[in-house]
C-alpha cells in the first residue's frame, strides 16, 4: 500500500496467508497470464523455504460474459466451458511447474458468500439497489483510490466527460455488486431478483471465506490495481470494518517484441502455442529472468537465449549427479573445507536477492555462479563429500525458483546389466572406462525399444571403432546440432556444421582430444582439404563451439566411420 519495500511480518508468526487473483475461464491461459502463475509461485516455494507454512489461494473465474458468450457461440452450457478451460489451465500450470494452490475456489462455489457480502454492505449503507441491480456507493468510502493513488473526485470527474452517466448510479464511479438475469444467462436466486454477481466482488469473498477477514499478501498482475484490487479493498473493509491485505505484491506487463500484446496486431500468445516451440521450463526461466515488478519482452531470440541458460544450469546438475554416483566414497579435503565459505556465499547471494523484494533476476545470477564454482571442483577431482554439499545447495536453490529440474533416470535392472556386460567384454583403457559409462548412461535413458537399445549398445561400442551399425545413422549431424544449439555464444546452420564435421573427420581415429583450434586447424590443412573462406568460417565456428562446451561427449558418424569424440579446450 505504501509503494514501497518493507520488512516483511506475518499476522501470525511461522505462518502465511496469500491470496493471487486467477484467470477467467472461457480459453486457453495466455502469456500475460503465465507470469502471475510463475512469479507468485516462485513467492510461494521460498516463502516456505524460510520455512514458513504458507495457504495458498488462487481463484478461477468461472461466470463471465466472455465465458457466456463462448458457451452460445458453442452451443454449451456455461459449465461446461469453464471445466474445460479449468482443466487446461491446470495443465498448463502443471507444464510451468508451479505448485496446485492451497485451493483453487470458484466463483459458483461461493454464491451464498458472495450475496451475504452485498446484503451486508446495504444494511451498512455501502451500497444501493435499483432495479435488481445494486452498485457500491464510492463516495461512502473515504479512502477509496488509496491502492491505486487516484483522488475520487478527480474519478469522477474524468468518468462524466468520458462516458454517458447511467441513471441509476449515484456516481459515475460506483460500479455494480449484483447484476438482473438476462436472457441467455445463467442466474441465481437473490433478494434482488433473479441474476448474478459483479466482477469484483467474488475475490473478496473467496478470500474472506478461506483466509479471513484479514490476510498476508494479495498478489495479482498491475492490470488489476485499478479498478480491481481497489474495489476489493472498497468492499472488503466496508463490509468487515478492517484491514483487508496487508501486503500487496503486483507483477508487471509482457510486451511482445516491444509492442503491447493484442489479439489486433496478431502478436497475442497463449501458453499452449509457445509451448509448441518452447519447452514450459524455458517459458518459467524466461519469466524468472526479470524482477517480478518490471516489464519484461517477449521475443524468440530472449527465449533461445534463456532456453541456452537453462540448459547450462541442467547439464551440470546431470555432470554433479553422475559424478557422485561414480566417484570413490572420499572425505573433504582440507583445501575443501576452506572453500565451504565460498560455496556459501552463493547461497547467502541467493538469499539476499530474494530477500529484496523477490529479485528472481539476481537469484538466477547467484545459480549460474554456483554452477561455475560446480564444473570446476568436479574438473579438479571433488571429493564425493564435497561434490555431495554442492548438489545438495544446487538442489535447493533450483527447487526454489521450480527450475531446471532433472529427471530420474529410469533404465531397467536388465537393460543396466547388459551396459555393464558389454563394457566388462572388453579392455578399454583405464582412463576411457568412465567415458565409456557415462555413455552408456546417457544413451541408455532414451530406450523405448529393441532398436533404441541396439543403438545404445552400438554406442557403447564406439570407443572401440568397432561398430558399424545402422541404428547409429541418426546419432550424426542431428545430434551435434542439437548439442551445438544450446551454446548461446552463435547459431550455426546444419550447412557449416556439415563442412566442420567433415574437418574434424580428417584426423580424428577413435578418440581425440582437441588441443586448440588453431593447432586442429593445421592438422586439417595438412590433410590436403581446400578450406575457402566460407568453409574455414564453418569450421571455425564447430572448433569454436567445441572449446565453449569445456569438455563434452558428442557421438559422429561419418559414413562407415564412428567416432567419439572428447572435446576439451
Amino acid at each position: 500500500m505504501t509503494r514501497q519495500k518493507e520488512e516483511f511480518v506475518p499476522m501470525e508468526e511461522g505462518k502465511v496467508k496469500m491470496y493471487v487473483c486467477g484467470p477467467t475461464v472461457y480459453d486457453y491461459i495466455h502469456i500475460g497470464n503465465a507470469r502471475p502463475y510463475v512469479v507468485f509461485d516462485t513467492v510461494r516455494r521460498y516463502l516456505e523455504y524460510k520455512g514458513y507454512e504458507v495457504t495458498y489461494v488462487q481463484n478461477f473465474t468461472d461466470v463471465d460474459d466472455k465465458i457466456i458468450n463462448r458457451a452460445n457461440k458453442e452451443g454449451k452450457t456455461m459449465a461446461e466451458i469453464s471445466n474445460k478451460y479449468i482443466e487446461e489451465a491446470f495443465r498448463d500450470a502443471d507444464g510451468l511447474n508451479v505448485k496446485r494452490a492451497t485451493v483453487h475456489p470458484r466463483v459458483t462455489e461461493e454464491m451464498d458468500g458472495i450475496i451475504a457480502m452485498v446484503q451486508t454492505l446495504i444494511d451498512k449503507g455501502f451500497a444501493y439497489e435499483d432495479h435488481g441491480t445494486v452498485y457500491y456507493d464510492t463516495k461512502k468510502f473515504p479512502e477509496y483510490g488509496k491502492l491505486s493513488r487516484k483522488n475520487l473526485d478527480e474519478l469522477i470527474a474524468g468518468a462524466s466527460e468520458r462516458v454517458t452517466i447511467d441513471d441509476a448510479k449515484k456516481n459515475p464511479t460506483d460500479f455494480v455488486l449484483w447484476k438482473p438475469k438476462k436472457e441467455g444467462e445463467p442466474s441465481w436466486t437473490s433478494p434482488w431478483g433473479e441474476g448474478r454477481p459483479g466482477w469484483h466482488i467474488e475475490c473478496s469473498v473467496m478470500s474472506k471465506h478461506h483466509l479471513g477477514d484479514t490476510f498476508d499478501i494479495h498478489a495479482g498482475g498491475e492490470d488489476l490495481i485499478f479498478p480491481h484490487h481497489e474495489n476489493e479493498i472498497a468492499q472488503s473493509e466496508a463490509a468487515n470494518g478492517c484491514t483487508f491485505a496487508r501486503y500487496w505484491l503486483h507483477n508487471g506487463f509482457i510486451t511482445v517484441d516491444n509492442e503491447k500484446m493484442s489479439k489486433s496486431l496478431g502478436n497475442f500468445f497463449t501458453v499452449r502455442d509457445i509451448a509448441k516451440h518452447f519447452p514450459y521450463e524455458v517459458i518459467r526461466f524466461f519469466i524468472l529472468n526479470g524482477h517480478y515488478r518490471s516489464p519484461i519482452n517477449f521475443s524468440d531470440e530472449l527465449m533461445k537465449a534463456c532456453q541456452n541458460g537453462l540448459e547450462r544450469i541442467k547439464n551440470a546438475r546431470k555432470e554433479l549427479n553422475f559424478y557422485i554416483k561414480n566417484v570413490a566414497d572420499t572425505k573433504m579435503t582440507a583445501e575443501e573445507a576452506a572453500k565451504e565459505a565460498e560455496l556459501n556465499g552463493y547461497k547467502e547471494q541467493f538469499e539476499a536477492a530474494m530477500d529484496d523484494d523477490f529479485n528472481t533476476a539476481d537469484a538466477v545470477s547467484a545459480i549460474y555462479e554456483l554452477v561455475r564454482f560446480s564444473n570446476t571442483e568436479i574438473k579438479a577431482g571433488a571429493s564425493k563429500e564435497f561434490a555431495e554439499k554442492i548438489q545438495d545447495m544446487l538442489d535447493h536453490l533450483c527447487g526454489v525458483l521450480g527450475v531446471a529440474e532433472v529427471a530420474e533416470e529410469e533404465v531397467s535392472d536388465e537393460d543396466v546389466a547388459k551396459i555393464e556386460a558389454l563394457i566388462a567384454e572388453h579392455q578399454a583403457a583405464p582412463h576411457l572406462r568412465l567415458l565409456q559409462k557415462r555413455l552408456a548412461k546417457e544413451v541408455t535413458v532414451m530406450v523405448h525399444s529393441e532398436e533404441d537399445y541396439n543403438a545404445a549398445v552400438d554406442a557403447s561400442n564406439i570407443l572401440f571403432g568397432n561398430a558399424t551399425s545402422d541404428a547409429l545413422r541418426k546419432l550424426d549431424e542431428d545430434t551435434l546440432l542439437a548439442v551445438f544449439e544450446g551454446v548461446p555464444q552463435f547459431e550455426i546452420s546444419r550447412d557449416a556444421l556439415a563442412e566442420g564435421v567433415k574437418a574434424v573427420d580428417l584426423f580424428v581415429d577413435n578418440a581425440a582430444v582437441f588441443a586448440s583450434k588453431g593447432e586442429m586447424r593445421k592438422l586439417v590443412q595438412g590433410g590436403g582439404v581446400s578450406l575457402n573462406k566460407e568453409k574455414l568460417t564453418a569450421f571455425d565456428q564447430v572448433i569454436t563451439t567445441a572449446d565453449l562446451l569445456d569438455e563434452k561427449y558428442l557421438l559422429v558418424q561419418r559414413g562407415k566411420k564412428n567416432y567419439f569424440l572428447l572435446i576439451a579446450k
